[in-house]
């Protein structure tokens, strides 16, 4: 099953506020995981992933640059069920 959350060329400040609204919201995600979980490993794991996201965004907002006019954006949800 598939849901399909973006696809779609945006202006560039467009896409740079939806990237980082998603990016935010996962964030959020992992910090609430965080303030519930007691395990210093699954604490440090989360912690990682929220730094990589905190780079991913960096990069991202650098690689959009104000040359930059037009962004296409396509974002697919895959899911599996087991």
């Amino acid at each position: 099953m598939n849901i399909q959350i973006l696809d779609g060329e945006f202006k560039s400040n467009e896409a740079i506020e939806l990237i980082t609204q998603m990016i935010h919201i996962k964030i959020k995600y992992h910090e609430n995981k965080i303030s519930l979980s007691q395990l210093e490993e699954d604490i440090k794991a989360r912690e990682n992933k929220i730094k990589r996201l905190q780079k991913d965004l960096y990069e991202f907002r650098n690689t959009i640059d104000s040359t930059t006019k037009v962004v296409k954006l396509k974002a697919i949800i895959n899911i599996d069920l087991k």
